[in-house]
C-alpha cells in the first residue's frame, strides 16, 4: 500500500512503527494473552485506517489546510466527550474515555490529531501576525491557555493538559520563531496548574504521590476512608513500578521472566498493560533493553523532524513537526511520569500500551508524517 500510495516517502518510519507495536503486542501477551488478542484486532483496524488515509489523500493532503476550523471545532467536541453525562468514564480519577455500550474509547487521542491540523492551518495563515506580538494578536495563546485549563478541569488529568498545550507551544514558536511566547505560555501553564491544584484534588493527589511517594507515618487513603502508609494506598502503583524498574537491574530478569503478580495471583501493579507497560519492560529487558527501546522512539522523532525541515509549505512544515513532537512529548509524559521525573499521568506509551485508541491515533499520525515526507521528496527529485 505504501508503495502505491506514498512510493517516496520516508522509508524508516513505517518499520519503526511495526517494531513498537510488536515489541507491544509481545509484552500485553506475555502479561494476558486475551487483552494481546484485542490489542491485534486494533492493530488490524488501526492499519486499515492508516491505509485509508494514505490513499483518500495520496493526490494533496494540503486540502486539509481548507477545513482548518472544523478540525478545531472537532477537537473541542472530542475533548468535551468524556464530559457528557451517560457516556463519560472516570478510569483510575481522570475523566478520559468514553464508554457506548461494549465500545470504549479515548477521543484525546484522536483530538490531538484534530487540534495538530487546526494549528498547522491556522499558524500558517496568521504566522506573520503573530510574530509581531501586538497585545491582540496574544488572544490566541489566552484561548488555547483557557481551553488547556478547561480540560485539566473536566478530566481531572494533568497530563492531557500539557500534551496538548506543549504541541500549541512548540507549533508556536516554529511558526513565529518567537521564544517569548514559550515563555508567556510556560508562565500561563504553571500559574493555571497552580491554580487548578489548589482546587482539583486528584491533581493535588498526582503532585503529593510524585513528591513524596512513601510516608513514614499513616496517612489518610481515600480508598478505603482510614487510614495507611502512602506506598500502600496512593502512591501504590507507583512504588511497585519503580520495585519492578529496579528489579530490572542492567541486563533484565529475561523476556518473559519478570514477576508481576503475587503469590494469591493477582496483578502487583495495577493498570500495567496500559500505564505501567514501561515498568514491565524495564523489568524484563533491563536498563540496556529500554535504552533500546528509547532510542527507536528517539530516531522516529528525529526522522519525524527532519521530514518537516524538508517540506517546502508552510502547511506541511508545521504539520510534520506538530504530529513529531505531539509524538514526542506524549511519549515523555508518559516514561517521566513512570520514572518521577515529572507527575505521574494516565497517558500511553505510543504503539506499545494496550489501548485501541491510542494505536489508531498513532497510525493515523504514522499516514500523516508519510505523506508529507514523500511530498517533499517526490519534489525534490
Amino acid at each position: 500500500m505504501t508503495r502505491y500510495t506514498v512510493p517516496n516517502a520516508d522509508p524508516y518510519l513505517l518499520p519503526m512503527a511495526g517494531l513498537l507495536a510488536a515489541i507491544g503486542v509481545t509484552e500485553i501477551y506475555r502479561l494476558g494473552p486475551n487483552d494481546a488478542f484485542k490489542q491485534g484486532l486494533w492493530i488490524v483496524i488501526a492499519l486499515v485506517l492508516f491505509a485509508v488515509t494514505l490513499v483518500a489523500l495520496r493526490h494533496d493532503y494540503r486540502v486539509l489546510e481548507s477545513y482548518k476550523y472544523l478540525f478545531g471545532i472537532g477537537a473541542i467536541l472530542l475533548l468535551l466527550l468524556p464530559a457528557v453525562p451517560g457516556i463519560g468514564t472516570t478510569v483510575n480519577g481522570a475523566r478520559l474515555w468514553v464508554h457506548v455500550g461494549a465500545f470504549r474509547f479515548q477521543p484525546g487521542e484522536l483530538a490531538k490529531i484534530f487540534l495538530i491540523v487546526f494549528l498547522a492551518g491556522y499558524l500558517r495563515e496568521k504566522r506573520e501576525m503573530l510574530a509581531q506580538f501586538r497585545p491582540k494578536d496574544v488572544g490566541p495563546l489566552l484561548v488555547i491557555w483557557g481551553g488547556a485549563m478547561l480540560v485539566l478541569v473536566e478530566t481531572n488529568d494533568l497530563g492531557s493538559a500539557l500534551l496538548f498545550f506543549g504541541i500549541f507551544l512548540a507549533m508556536l514558536y516554529i511558526a513565529t520563531d518567537r521564544l517569548l511566547y514559550v515563555g508567556a505560555g510556560a508562565v500561563l501553564f504553571v500559574v493555571g496548574a497552580a491554580g487548578v491544584y489548589q482546587v482539583v484534588g486528584h491533581v493535588r493527589e498526582r503532585v503529593t504521590i510524585w513528591l513524596h511517594p512513601f510516608s513514614d507515618h499513616p496517612v489518610y487513603c481515600a480508598l478505603t476512608g482510614g487510614k495507611a502508609l502512602r506506598q500502600d494506598c496512593a502512591s501504590y502503583q507507583l512504588v511497585k513500578s519503580l520495585y519492578s524498574i529496579a528489579h530490572g537491574s542492567f541486563g533484565g530478569t529475561g523476556l518473559g521472566k519478570g514477576t508481576f503478580v503475587n503469590a494469591e495471583g493477582h496483578s502487583i501493579i495495577p493498570f500495567i498493560n496500559t500505564d505501567f507497560i514501561y515498568s514491565a519492560l524495564a523489568q524484563e529487558l533491563g536498563l540496556v533493553g529500554v535504552s533500546a527501546l528509547l532510542l527507536v522512539y528517539m530516531l522516529f522523532v528525529a526522522r519525524g523532524f527532519r521530514i518537516a525541515l524538508m517540506a517546502t509549505d508552510g502547511f506541511s512544515k508545521l504539520l510534520a513537526a506538530g504530529l513529531t513532537f505531539g509524538f514526542a512529548l506524549q511519549t515523555f509524559i508518559i516514561v517521566g511520569g513512570i520514572v518521577r521525573l515529572i507527575p505521574l499521568t494516565g497517558i500511553t506509551l505510543p504503539f506499545v500500551s494496550y489501548g485501541g485508541s491510542s494505536v489508531v491515533a498513532n497510525f493515523v499520525l504514522l499516514a500523516g508524517l508519510l505523506l508529507v515526507s514523500n511530498r517533499a521528496n517526490t519534489e525534490r527529485l
